[in-house]
């Protein structure tokens, strides 16, 4: 039960935030925010303030901030209405949800590297036979603390150097540490072709060693925290783009590769489960991809809104109100199904095999 509380705080702060950033947006543009709701369908309770009703819905899941005027069929002309303002305003009101939610994917993870984030060591957990750190003398416990005389403090910066410096095959200068003693060896990588985290095929070079289950918990000042928040958020954006280039083009399996909320709920429970720092992680990366999804062209999405602006920008005027509701109820039909898709393969992955 309270896995499933948890679960729920994490969609409403998120969802909270990406409204709020509409909210924002909207008030500071000179738009009237008629109703300010986390939950869906009849109000519970709330409490109206500056013209806004503030409002805590029956539904505890998903959230909306409705503007006036932000249905043309509805608007009147007033200049306070959404529909009224000029393209440039209307386009950061619909784009400040995904900017608030980037925002705080950047906070959270400058948070995890001040609190400490969980780093593997640097010591060997496993030797693989006949590859090259077998064939050299490196043995489970020794430490690498250094390839081609760089520091290695971590076990991502042995993968790092050994992708960059052996990429070409190279021999590699390799520091061992042993107990007191340190040993100097050279070994050359082998290039194998093995799968990345995006389906593909890739060639890399190997050395054949596995890390020690070993998780240090790694913390900076505020500076360098930034610093390595904001390094891995466009990381994760970069890698982000990259899979949905390639779910697109068909270069990754959607039924493999793609999560809904009963998936991202799981995630939420086993982060939860493991603690404070893992549930700081699983959120700032939900944050991070809800700003890249709802920023994506597709009708119904908020970057598909943005999409229709710059018709508008480029037309010298609105879209026809009658084109944009078949384009968007279209759209509403295939994300609709496509979540389906989604929602039963995330199912189908929980459900332990052979049942």
């Amino acid at each position: 039960m309270l896995s499933w509380i948890i679960v729920f705080i994490v969609f409403g702060i998120l969802i909270l935030i990406h409204e709020a950033g509409h909210l924002i947006a909207a008030k500071r543009a000179g738009i009237k925010v008629e109703a300010f709701s986390l939950g869906m369908g009849k109000r519970l309770i709330g409490k109206e303030i500056g013209g806004t009703d503030y409002r805590l819905s029956i539904i505890p899941f998903g959230g909306f901030c409705q503007m006036a005027g932000e249905n043309p069929t509805e608007a009147t002309g007033s200049e306070d209405e959404f529909a009224s303002k000029s393209v440039g305003a209307r386009f950061w009101v619909i784009a400040a949800g995904s900017v608030t939610n980037y925002i705080f994917a950047f906070i959270l993870f400058s948070v995890i590297f001040m609190i400490g984030s969980p780093t593997l060591s640097n010591e060997v957990g496993q030797v693989l036979k006949g590859l090259p750190a077998d064939k050299a003398g490196i043995e489970v416990g020794d430490k690498v603390i250094s390839i081609n005389d760089k520091k290695i403090e971590y076990w991502e910066d042995i993968v790092s150097e050994i992708r960059i410096a052996g990429k070409d095959g190279s021999s590699l200068d390799v520091d061992i540490e042993r107990g007191d003693t340190t040993i100097e060896l050279a070994l050359k990588p082998e290039i194998s072709t093995v799968t990345n985290i995006f389906g593909q095929k890739v060639s890399t070079p190997l050395i054949g060693i596995a890390p020690q289950n070993k998780i240090l918990a790694v913390s900076y000042n505020p500076l360098e925290a930034f610093y390595h928040g904001g390094k891995r958020l466009l990381s994760l954006t970069a890698m982000t783009y990259k899979g949905i280039w390639l779910l697109v083009t068909g270069g990754m399996p959607v039924k493999a590769s793609v999560s809904g909320p009963v998936g991202i709920a799981s995630l939420i429970m086993k982060a939860a489960n493991l603690g404070i720092v893992h549930l700081l992680i699983i959120t700032a990366h939900i944050s991070m991809a809800l700003a890249i999804f709802n920023l994506l062209p597709f009708p119904v999405l908020d970057g598909g809104h943005i999409i229709f602006l710059g018709a508008e920008k480029m037309r010298g005027k609105p879209v026809s109100v009658r084109f944009q509701e078949i384009v968007t109820n279209i759209a509403l039909f295939l994300l609709i199904g496509f979540a389906l898709f989604v929602t039963y393969n995330d199912v189908l992955k929980l459900i332990p095999s052979g049942k």
